[in-house]
């Protein structure tokens, strides 16, 4: 038994439940600390959750989809990014869920979340464009995989500066909580212990997802489904748990644009896994070798951003159970998404 592909199937579930209660821990730390840095940075929940958190949580993943695409599995590699943007999404309806005030889209309005929502539509649509010319190559890499490199750079740029000069503030209500403002009286020290606690927590959680990943392709392999459904179902949610946990504790502490700014910026890194892995893959344009079912998780991905954006807007108080109407309409995309390829694929 050298390996996981060679492990018992009781063995595989032992060790991935072990391993997801090491990002538990190790994300709940971590998303106490970058409260503390949203404040004594002067960072703000939501910039602090969409570029550091949001970065940090899908190092896992990259590395998946990277490995998986310089090995030439091709479809593995796109679906668990692509996949893993769909199981993120539905994530935030699952801390709606556990958020009883008020609906968490109602609460967590922000300037930042609505232009990361718009931002990863755009990085989308140019994974869409790509697939209309599937085979344009340039030094065997897509010019898509150039272009979403330097769109994603500048969207955080223009992140930053909405941040700092909004120009569109929603409008507060009673069960929208206040951030607090201002910076902590905390010293250079105090502030690089908390960013190296930080890093700290982020490496045990991209290691902890990375070896969910490893565990959940045997795992995903022993049913017998295509690479593209297990690449977007099961490597994609176990390299997504860190970003569940992230969302759940930090919505328990009270910091909802955390939440969904964790969500929606990781989310937004993680059209960078097809970049990579194009860059990754030998084959030629990495666009020329997926399948239907990639392109099925892209158009998902695209259609549950929308309902998301939808819903940040309209800020609906209360919906069925409680939660917003947004968040049943992304179960039921999402779930309905994993029921269909599971039984055409």
């Amino acid at each position: 038994m050298n390996g996981p592909d060679n492990w018992p199937l009781a063995l595989i579930i032992l060790a991935f439940a072990a391993v997801a209660a090491i990002i538990g821990v190790a994300g709940i730390k971590m998303t106490k600390t970058a409260r503390d840095l949203a404040q004594a940075t002067g960072l703000g929940q939501a910039l602090m959750g969409a570029v550091f958190i949001g970065a940090s949580t899908s190092l896992s993943g990259i590395t998946t989809s990277v490995t998986a695409a310089a090995e030439g599995y091709a479809q593995l590699a796109v679906s668990n990014g692509l996949g893993g943007i769909a199981a993120q999404t539905v994530f935030l309806a699952l801390a709606d869920i556990v958020y009883r005030r008020a609906n968490l889209e109602h609460a967590a309005a922000s300037a930042e979340n609505l232009f990361m929502s718009a931002f990863l539509l755009t990085l989308l649509a140019i994974h869409a464009l790509a697939l209309s010319l599937p085979s344009a190559s340039l030094f065997s890499v897509h010019p898509a995989s150039f272009i979403l490199v330097a769109a994603y750079v500048f969207g955080v740029h223009l992140l930053a500066r909405t941040h700092d000069m909004p120009m569109w503030l929603p409008r507060k209500t009673r069960d929208t909580p206040a951030e607090p403002v201002g910076r902590r009286s905390r010293g250079r020290l105090q502030i690089g212990r908390l960013w190296l606690h930080f890093v700290g927590y982020a490496m045990v959680v991209a290691l902890a997802g990375w070896s969910l990943a490893e565990l959940a392709v045997p795992l995903g392999a022993k049913t017998g489904l295509s690479h593209g459904v297990v690449g977007g179902i099961f490597t994609a949610v176990s390299t997504s748990i860190p970003e569940l946990v992230v969302a759940i504790t930090a919505v328990r502490m009270g910091a909802l644009n955390l939440a969904v700014g964790d969500i929606i910026g990781g989310n937004a890194f993680d059209t960078l896994f097809v970049a990579a892995s194009d860059f990754a893959y030998r084959d030629g344009p990495i666009y020329a070798a997926i399948s239907s079912a990639e392109q099925f998780w892209l158009a998902n991905a695209m259609l549950m951003t929308g309902v998301l954006l939808m819903g940040l807007i309209y800020r609906q108080r209360h919906g069925p159970g409680n939660i917003g109407l947004e968040s049943v309409i992304l179960l039921v995309l999402y779930f309905g998404g994993v029921a269909v390829l599971s039984l055409w694929h």
